[in-house]
């Protein structure tokens, strides 16, 4: 041991070769290494002497245990033999001698003598049992044996007072013991009884066992039973409600609850109705349940039950025999009869009970649903009632029970959770619609934020809000859709929207990003909500029979039209909260520009358009907004219409709309209000600007300007007649051009419009402005009138020819600038009175001779320029002052070089020719060169050569020779844009 057990340095040692141990180690090193060994010695030793001291003990104990055993075992079976062999011996000598004659009846001493002895016998046995019984939770049972148990104390005389002698407690001193143990099974029975009829998964044999336990010990009537039976109901309700849940565990708490509530009106009817006279029993819906078992334990008819619970389990004792007939025939008793409940008492009394668990079931449901995040959630708990109540097995005379007890049908859900669910998921769609408009608001701010930082960006979809020209005339693959040339527009997607399409919208990528961000949180919650609606209505009111609809516990989708109006009004809400949003920022920046003259360089600008164009797109960019509103899954309506609406806002005939398209509608509105707004704060700074540019320039009054501004004059020839009647021709020259500043200001207003998509502006955003512009620029005539009518000193006097100049101008612009409604449509156009006042001045200034000769050719010159300039000034005039007709053919006496214009605009409104048009040309063109014979055909062709679009003119003439197709013939290139 002492080898094995060793220090680490004598481990490395074999001290088994002394030799190798002196020849590597010196005589001290030596000494030290057997002191060290010494020391291992004795102290293994001691390990040694302590070990065998403290196990001698244990040792010896078990041998001298194991030698009594020894000794025990030894007598035992040396007894068990000597028995054997005396009952052998007995059994030899009882067969050997003959029996005697049957002993006589024993003496009435001896009778009492063993009666009592039997009751004690039996007083010590039925503890036992009793708890025998109780395991086996036959309560009533347990019940009889306690009650004959006190029937044997009081026949054995030992639950009797101090005073009066009881001679068995002095000779059997265990009595004393059993006495007290049999005092607490009166308690453990009631509280057991109690306990079971908190249990919801009992069956009505064993409830009303319970209750015949209750009644025998408390020695209480029918109506007291019914009122345990409702209050132990009532304290299971809100033990279920108040359990943990955990989320998933609602569902499994509300249908526990109904599963209760249901048993609850089940057991009542089959314990304690009782039918009336002359009403037939159902098999199927047994009653009276707790009368029946009442009468076949108190005995009240002879069917002996009473002796079953003593004769099934000690009959075979030899002790039975002596017991007398009051134990043996004993039956429990009630100290009153048990009356059935009358009818009246039992309606009242459970609806009594309905009402007072009516308000513990509402708040703990609502406490419980507080849990429940989704609308799917709250869906699924609601559908799992509506089974559980529409299966067969609980559904089963349903409408029997509640009638006889309620008097009226019990409706669990209309009644005690429809509303609790409906007010959580007002709650859910608060909150979540709440979410939603605060993120949007966050985006937006977060995005106007950018946009005002982003100077130095170098993010390409900022520099597209600051022009939207650029975003517009760029190419991306995602233009157009893969199958743009085999895909009718018909059958495409009804939002597949590519960039072709968003770009001839001018919805920047900005815009695009809020919409998809907006309508993508619109989709989660809406896709929440449509799992508590029916997927289809007509199809679910036409699947679902009458019988069927009967046979349902009750309408689950009762309520959609409620929560469809709950998802409107939160959607109108949510997006009234953008729109006031929108609206203060709209505000502020408004106040922050006004009167600023670089503010077409200012940033806020950029966030005033970005906001425009988000509420212009918002309703089409978002389609779930629209389905939140409308309620409906899809629309056959194309979203290209709601687009179209912003320019054609006020025209076409009105039509009935029901009031969810009213309330869409509204929306709409309301949106259109807003960017109408945003485009008039940056219309009303384009203009104020441009038109302080022009005021300007106009009232400059020196020479110098006036000739820098001066544009060139047509020389014309004309034929008077003389006093003599002789024909005298002579030249005028006339203005047939504006001037610089006038053709600056609209140049410059058409490139504002441009930058911004004006191609996308509302209509009536175009006319305000238009209508802003003449009112500036007519105010500046009018300055102009004021000053050159008080004559300040050194002033470039007004000279005729300038005067025609401005007139010129002024009626330019109020031909360009001035709205041609229906006043252009019927002939009757009228002029503004501040206009004819302005121009009556300037016609003052000229000579009244010169102006009745200057004024067609002045009108002429007028009507030639404003065709000119059609095309460059497109989205400023519009078609609609175009007041030649396109089909009027033009003078062949002169050359010109004015676009006709497309006839019909199926798309692009501005295409200078189409094959119509061209035609027409054509046709002109040859009846001009059949007349002018002088001109040498090559001559002819290079002077055509040389006017604006004769190229153009060239290839569609060359097409039309050719019979070969050309793309100007192919159609559809014309709806790939759609």
């Amino acid at each position: 041991m002492a080898a094995t057990v060793t220090s680490p340095a004598l481990k490395r040692l074999d001290l088994r070769d002394p030799a190798a141990l002196f020849e590597t180690h010196g005589a001290e090193e030596i000494r030290g290494l057997e002191r060290q060994v010494r020391a291992e010695i004795e102290h293994k030793k001691e390990e040694l002497r302590q070990m065998v001291g403290e196990r001698y003990r244990d040792l010896i104990e078990a041998a001298d245990t194991i030698g009594q055993m020894r000794r025990c075992a030894e007598g035992l079976v040396d007894a068990v033999k000597a028995t054997d062999q005396y009952c052998a011996r007995l059994h030899q000598a009882g067969s050997a001698i003959p029996r005697p004659p049957r002993d006589p009846q024993p003496q009435p001493s001896q009778q009492k003598f063993y009666s009592m002895a039997a009751q004690i016998k039996l007083l010590l046995e039925i503890p036992e049992k009793i708890w025998s019984a109780m395991e086996a939770s036959q309560y009533l049972h347990a019940t009889q044996l306690y009650l004959l148990c006190c029937h044997l104390h009081s026949l054995l005389q030992l639950d009797s007072s101090g005073s009066r002698y009881s001679p068995l407690l002095s000779r059997f001193p265990i009595l004393i013991r059993q006495v007290a143990a049999a005092s607490h099974f009166r308690s453990t029975i009631l509280h057991e009884s109690k306990m079971l009829l908190k249990c919801q998964a009992v069956s009505d044999q064993a409830v009303a066992e319970a209750l015949c336990s209750i009644m025998l010990l408390e020695e209480s009537s029918p109506r007291q039973a019914l009122t345990d039976f409702l209050l132990a109901r009532k304290a299971a309700i809100q033990k279920l409600l108040n359990q943990p849940h955990h989320g998933a565990g609602i569902k499994a708490q509300v249908c526990s609850l109904v599963e209760l509530l249901t048993t609850t009106l089940n057991q009542a009817y089959a314990l304690f109705y009782t039918l009336p006279e002359g009403l037939l029993p159902d098999p199927s819906l047994p009653c009276g349940l707790l009368f029946s078992t009442l009468e076949t334990i108190t005995g009240q008819h002879p069917t002996k039950k009473g002796m079953d619970v003593l004769q099934a389990e000690l009959k075979l004792c030899s002790w039975f025999k002596h017991l007398p007939a009051s134990i043996v025939e004993f039956q429990p008793a009630l100290r009153t009869l048990a009356h059935p409940i009358s009818q009246e008492y039992l309606t009242d009394t459970l609806q009594k009970w309905i009402h007072m668990c009516k308000e513990d079931i509402k708040h703990g449901i609502t406490n419980l649903l507080m849990f429940v995040k989704s609308m799917k959630g709250l869906a699924g708990i609601r559908d799992a009632v509506w089974e559980l109540l529409t299966n067969e097995s609980t559904s089963h005379s349903w409408e029997v029970v509640c009638q006889r007890l309620l008097e009226k049908p019990f409706l669990f859900w209309e009644d005690l959770m429809q509303q609790l669910f409906l007010d959580r998921l007002q709650t859910l769609t608060k909150e979540g619609f709440d979410s939603i408009s605060t993120s949007s608001r966050q985006l937006l701010i977060a995005a106007l934020q950018e946009l005002e930082t982003s100077k130095s960006t170098t993010n390409k979809h900022i520099h597209f809000e600051h022009n939207m020209s650029l975003f517009l005339w760029s190419e991306s693959p995602s233009d157009l859709p893969p199958d743009a040339a085999w895909v009718n527009v018909a059958n495409r997607a009804q939002f597949a929207g590519t960039g072709l399409s968003m770009k001839a919208q001018a919805v920047s990528p900005c815009v695009q990003n809020f919409c998809s961000a907006l309508d993508s949180k619109l989709k989660v919650k809406l896709d929440d909500l449509l799992a508590y609606l029916p997927s289809d209505v007509s199809s679910l009111s036409k699947d679902i029979s009458p019988i069927q609809a009967k046979n349902c516990a009750f309408d689950r989708y009762a309520d959609a039209g409620t929560v469809q109006d709950m998802l409107r009004t939160h959607s109108v809400a949510c997006v009234r909260h953008i729109t006031d949003c929108i609206c203060t920022e709209l505000q502020s920046i408004k106040e922050a520009v006004h009167g600023q003259q670089d503010a077409l360089s200012s940033v806020k600008l950029h966030a005033v358009l970005f906001m425009a164009r988000l509420c212009q797109s918002l309703g089409e960019l978002c389609p779930h907004l629209k389905q939140c509103i409308l309620g409906k899954p899809g629309s056959s309506e194309k979203p290209a219409r709601d687009s179209r609406a912003l320019k054609k806002q006020g025209k076409g005939k009105t039509e009935k709309v029901l009031p969810v398209q009213a309330q869409w509608q509204e929306v709409k509105e309301l949106l259109l209000q807003q960017s109408v707004m945003g485009y008039r704060v940056w219309s009303s700074a384009v203009v104020n600007v441009l038109a302080h540019g022009f005021a300007q320039s106009l009232l400059l009054d020196d020479a110098g300007s006036v000739l820098a501004t001066a544009t060139s004059w047509d020389e014309l020839e004309i034929q008077e007649e003389a006093e003599s009647g002789s024909s005298i021709t002579s030249k005028i020259r006339l203005p047939i051009q504006p001037s610089w500043y006038v053709q600056s200001f609209l140049f410059s207003l058409c490139q504002e419009i441009n930058r911004v998509g004006g191609h996308a502006l509302p209509k009536v955003t175009l006319q305000e402005m238009l209508k802003s512009c003449m009112v500036q620029a007519v105010a500046a005539y009018e300055k102009l009138a004021e000053e050159k009518q008080m004559q300040k000193d050194g002033a470039f006097p007004m000279t005729q020819n300038r005067a025609l100049q401005l007139l010129y101008d002024l009626r330019y612009l109020n031909t360009v600038l001035t709205v041609k409604g229906e006043e252009v449509k019927s002939g009757r156009s009228k002029q503004d009175s501040r206009i004819e006042k302005t121009v009556d001045y300037l016609e003052a200034l000229i000579d009244p001779f010169d102006l009745d000769v200057f004024t067609p050719h002045l009108n002429s010159n007028l009507n030639h320029l404003v065709q000119r300039t059609s095309v460059l000034f497109g989205l400023v005039t519009g078609t609609e002052n175009q007041f030649t007709p396109r089909s009027s053919t033009f003078n062949s006496q002169e050359p010109h070089n004015i676009l006709p214009l497309a006839s019909s605009q199926i798309r692009f409104g501005l295409l200078p020719l189409s094959m119509t048009s061209t035609r027409k040309a054509k046709s002109t063109s040859r009846s001009i060169e059949s007349k002018a014979q002088v001109v040498p055909p090559a001559l002819s062709r290079v002077d055509d050569l040389m006017h604006p679009g004769s190229l153009f003119r060239q290839l569609v003439s060359e097409e039309e020779d050719s019979s070969t197709p050309s793309l100007f013939k192919l159609g559809w290139l014309s709806s790939m844009t759609k």
